[in-house]
């Protein structure tokens, strides 16, 4: 394959029409631009999103993001975060409090990464097998 061999596919590139060319080619006197009016002029052209002067919805809309209601914010603690807490039962009201998870953190799961310090009773808390286990050796207690 050289250069001069590589031709786009067919159909891909349509030609541009003749215009003016008088009455016979059915594109002569106003070139298929109708009469008058902004579009039929050289350059004339309408800005992108116009709506015909109603207000467009690209600056109806607002500009920066929200925070949906509905999302559910959800939390990951681990074992280490716990140390934190002075004791012995542990919900998400507690954690929030203590700024371990944030205020609107509807879903909180507890990871076994890190040491259990001491005996813990964890309410109303997701937690994985190796937390359970970590937890449950230790003394404490997983009540859901």
């Amino acid at each position: 394959m050289r250069l001069n061999d590589i031709k786009s596919a067919a159909g891909s590139r349509q030609e541009s029409k003749k215009v003016g060319r008088g009455i016979g080619c059915s594109l002569g006197k106003t070139c298929g631009k109708g009469h008058k009016g902004q579009k039929a002029r050289a350059g004339g052209f309408r800005k992108v999103g116009f709506e015909g002067g109603q207000m467009p919805i690209q600056r109806r809309l607002p500009k920066i993001g929200f925070n949906s209601i509905a999302k559910k914010i959800k939390a990951e603690v681990t074992l280490d975060n716990l140390r934190k807490v002075p004791f012995e039962k542990i919900d998400i009201g507690i954690l929030k409090e203590l700024n371990i998870i944030h205020s609107r953190a509807s879903h909180v799961k507890l990871i076994g990464t890190g040491d259990v310090t001491s005996s813990y009773i964890v309410q109303g808390i997701k937690v994985t097998k190796s937390a359970i286990n970590k937890i449950e050796a230790f003394g404490g207690k997983i009540e859901v």
